[in-house]
């Protein structure tokens, strides 16, 4: 089934990158000689993680397909860089702006600038906030992405057959990231009965988003934090079952701490381990029994959603979108198009990730 989904995806997008709406000749010609008069911005955070190195190049690869010319920076996770960017893009005459902010709160003053110049902006996989000059959202079901880590691990440890109790720890994103208290929230909407319940038991005691949080989703933090976690409460003879990490950065760092406390052996296997992107090296320890799934979020499927709300307000129409009321950025409800992610492990990868052409076998060698 999932093949299938993946394929009818895959052919969904490649219809959507050809053109949407084939009312003819004549209108998909008008349509590219409207186009290639605009530039269209696109603001990534940084390089050093390969998801946003992909997003910014399907992004400006689906723009250009479409006749857009396009002014593409990364910010190397500086918020003045990307601040100074995108006033930069709207110096140069951008139409609209696509902004994966660095900070979502960090935004305000060059916002209203891009509003007083009549620039639309769409805010790209991470909601902008605390402002009204944000047109729409762009990104995937985000509460549903922290259901589908909770559900994995509820169906591999048997919790809802009454299995347990097993250690937990819990990891979550950076506070500054709107979306990474929709992940944990949406885990923990699976999770906390078993904690309640004591199925789940946290040995830390570290159970607040605000403990557990990884600011700027570093790697590094990560595994100093799991080192602690591992020193001060888990001793040879106690067993560290399960860790619920948000995304793929966290979880390599959490893999590596994992290894340097001697997991990995037939009588130390590694605990189960969640994550998200499915950057090639997290997929790689997916195949080595490091990491058990990570939540694929086809960054073309959302490049191709994120060209149809383009096309709409260079034209002056509305974009369309399947939430009005999920995301408040503390100023408004912006509206949004959320699409579905699904996870891949070391059973379906093949399918969802090779089969679809988002890697080829030997990128994962």
């Amino acid at each position: 089934m999932k093949k299938v989904l993946t394929t009818l995806l895959a052919l969904g997008l490649m219809a959507t990158l050809a053109g949407c709406g084939n009312s003819g000749t004549k209108a998909t010609d008008a349509g590219a000689a409207t186009s290639s008069k605009q530039l269209i911005g696109v603001a990534m955070p940084t390089q050093s993680l390969q998801r946003w190195n992909q997003d910014g190049s399907n992004m400006k690869s689906a723009l250009e397909a479409k006749g857009y010319k396009v002014e593409l920076q990364y910010a190397n996770n500086d918020v003045n860089t990307q601040t100074q960017q995108v006033e930069n893009m709207i110096t140069k005459g951008c139409k609209v702006l696509v902004v994966a902010a660095i900070d979502g709160s960090a935004m305000t003053d060059v916002l209203k600038k891009a509003a007083d110049n009549n620039v639309k902006v769409v805010a790209y996989d991470r909601l902008i906030m605390k402002t009204p000059n944000v047109d729409y959202y762009a990104t995937f079901d985000n509460f549903k992405v922290g259901v589908i880590q909770g559900q994995y691990i509820e169906k591999q440890l048997g919790l809802k057959d009454g299995k347990g109790p097993f250690n937990i720890e819990l990891f979550g994103g950076s506070p500054d990231d709107n979306n990474a208290t929709f992940f944990f929230n949406g885990a923990m909407s699976i999770l906390q009965p078993y904690i309640d319940n004591g199925k789940l038991v946290v040995a830390s005691g570290q159970k607040d988003f605000t403990k557990i949080a990884i600011q700027g989703w570093d790697s590094a933090k990560a595994q100093a934090r799991m080192d602690n976690l591992i020193t001060a409460n888990y001793a040879k003879d106690k067993k560290l079952d399960v860790v619920l990490s948000p995304n793929d950065s966290l979880a390599i760092g959490i893999v590596a701490s994992l290894k340097n406390a001697g997991y990995g052996s037939s009588d130390k296997p590694y605990p189960i381990l969640t994550g998200q992107d499915c950057d090639k090296p997290n997929v790689i320890a997916m195949i080595n029994k490091q990491q058990s799934m990570s939540i694929f979020k086809d960054t073309r499927t959302l490049a191709s959603k994120v060209v149809e709300m383009v096309d709409s307000l260079v034209q002056g129409k509305e974009a369309a979108v399947n939430d009005t009321k999920t995301y408040n950025n503390g100023s408004k409800v912006v509206p949004s198009f959320l699409c579905d992610p699904v996870y891949a492990d070391a059973s379906n990868y093949k399918s969802i990730l090779i089969d679809s052409g988002y890697y080829k076998e030997a990128d994962l060698k």
